[in-house]
């Protein structure tokens, strides 16, 4: 994963780690770790951060480049 994408998310949008662990409903310290790449990050939250961002996971994992959020009918 690209940690460098939470960050510049996180940035992009004038957040502190802190707005993020609280929207989490975890420890800015957690956070943190997740950002700098010190502890992995649980699919749920993977999930919610790309929801948070309008995003999609694989933006967040670097598997592409293309930031916007899936359409959901491609789930169906």
């Amino acid at each position: 994963m690209n940690i460098s994408r939470l960050k510049e998310l996180r940035e992009d949008n004038d957040l502190l780690q802190k707005d993020v662990a609280n929207y989490l409903k975890i420890k800015q310290q957690q956070y943190s770790e997740y950002e700098i790449g010190k502890r992995l990050i649980p699919i749920n939250y993977l999930s919610d951060l790309a929801d948070f961002y309008n995003t999609n996971i694989d933006y967040l994992l670097s598997k592409t480049d293309k930031r916007e959020s899936l359409p959901k009918s491609i789930l169906k």
